[in-house]
């Protein structure tokens, strides 16, 4: 009998943890004198509940994300430094961020992958 794999957004716990996750990932990236200036003038009530969207859908959840697409959506970013360097910090907090919730490795390394494979498109390259 097969068994259904479970999507990444349900082992992660689905939306109540991916709600929590991005709530925390935010604060450390407004502290993180690496990427916070990125945020400034970045109306963040508006900015969590996309970024939860995405990464919903991003993980294999519903997909309600109605945001535009990563290459647009950074472009202005990209105009003001965007660079590897900020992308890998953004990964790092998110793994962190997964880690005090106690997200396995594996699955961390899978949303590290996910990150990782919308860089070019941030990036605008």
């Amino acid at each position: 009998m097969n068994v259904p794999v479970k999507s990444l957004f349900d082992r992660l716990g689905g939306a109540n943890a991916v709600n929590t996750a991005v709530d925390i990932f935010y604060r450390k990236v407004l502290s993180d004198d690496r990427v916070a200036p990125f945020f400034d003038n970045v109306d963040m009530d508006r900015q969590i509940p996309k970024q939860k969207a995405f990464l919903t859908m991003a993980f294999g959840g519903p997909n309600n994300y109605t945001g535009l697409d990563m290459r647009k959506g950074h472009k202005h970013l990209v105009a003001r430094g965007l660079n590897d360097s900020h992308v890998d910090a953004i990964i790092e907090l998110l793994g962190k961020t997964l880690k005090e919730l106690g997200v396995p490795d594996s699955d961390i390394a899978e949303v590290a992958a996910i990150a990782n494979s919308v860089r070019n498109d941030v990036l605008d390259r």
